[in-house]
């Protein structure tokens, strides 16, 4: 059944696109950015593993890049304040998580194409890490709600905490590929040195920012801030909010070391807003299961 309803998806988001709806509305939007929220890109030959919605395949990824580079203007994300008006939004690609997969294949293919995107990297959790979320998915790649909401809420996100519950819990934790742990300092540092690719800050050890007191917010934010900044010169003061939570005491706290914060949803973002809000800047979160037409629609502002 859900084969089917996603098949009836993706062919109504196909007629969507060629009865022009996409090409109207991008009319409409020409002076926003799209700002696309990737996770791990897994490369050629290799299987995705863990919560399965977060691992794109790398020939899917070239399919979007090719979508986006006929349509759009790919660009750094610091040019978020620029409210020049083209002839489609603006598009600009970030990933989140620092994934293994993301910084080799996902950056290796976004070279060969003199494309420009930004990493938001959780400091603390570098260095072939894996996430709670991937060893807690099961066998169908998905994580049961109430074990999301338990570690989220109750454990703030916190992966040591989440594996010492899964342990006391009795639950099997996943194996992963390399591909879909996290990449490491040096490989972080060979990829900036390309020159096109940002760095930001998603944390210290990627914990729910709303779960957090004013005291816990501080030590979380400013860590990865100062440790980022330190080593890698491509680094901005830039924060993608962990899983996409923010309370408005994390967001005030944030903006005392971020120029800008940013969401996993709310669609389009314009320089009127970017100027208003800074630290509340929309994105759109792409999971491995959209399509091109899904993603055309996306970018346009049709849909989010």
């Amino acid at each position: 059944m859900f084969g089917l309803r996603h098949a009836i998806k993706r062919a109504g988001e196909t007629m969507l696109v060629a009865a022009g709806v996409a090409r109207m509305a991008e009319r409409r939007h020409r002076s926003r950015t799209a700002i696309l929220s990737y996770h791990n890109i897994v490369p050629e030959g290799e299987s995705a593993a863990g919560d399965t919605s977060l691992h794109l395949p790398r020939r899917r990824f070239r399919e979007h890049l090719d979508v986006l580079q006929a349509h759009y203007e790919i660009v750094p994300l610091d040019r978020l304040e620029d409210g020049s008006v083209g002839r489609a939004p603006r598009v600009a690609i970030t990933f989140d998580d620092a994934y293994a997969g993301a910084v080799s294949a996902g950056l290796d293919e976004l070279a060969s194409r003199g494309l420009p995107a930004t990493l938001f990297v959780s400091a603390g959790m570098l260095g072939r890490r894996s996430f709670w979320w991937d060893r807690l998915a099961g066998p169908g790649g998905f994580v049961q709600c109430d074990r999301r909401d338990h570690v989220l809420w109750s454990l703030a996100g916190d992966d040591d905490a989440a594996r010492t519950w899964m342990r006391t819990e009795g639950i099997a934790e996943s194996d992963l590929p390399e591909h879909a742990l996290s990449a490491t300092e040096a490989e972080l540092e060979a990829a900036t040195s390309r020159g096109a690719v940002c760095l930001g800050a998603h944390g210290w050890g990627h914990l729910n920012l709303a779960a957090l007191d004013e005291d816990g917010l501080a030590s979380e934010l400013e860590r990865p801030a100062t440790a980022l900044d330190a080593r890698y010169g491509a680094y901005r003061p830039w924060l993608a909010f962990p899983y996409g939570l923010v309370s408005p005491v994390a967001e005030a706290v944030s903006a005392h070391t971020y120029r800008f914060g940013f969401r996993i949803e709310g669609g389009l973002a314009d320089a009127g807003q970017v100027a208003h809000r800074p630290s509340f800047i929309p994105r759109i979160n792409v999971p491995a299961g959209l399509s091109t037409g899904g993603l055309r629609l996306r970018v346009a502002g049709v849909t989010s």
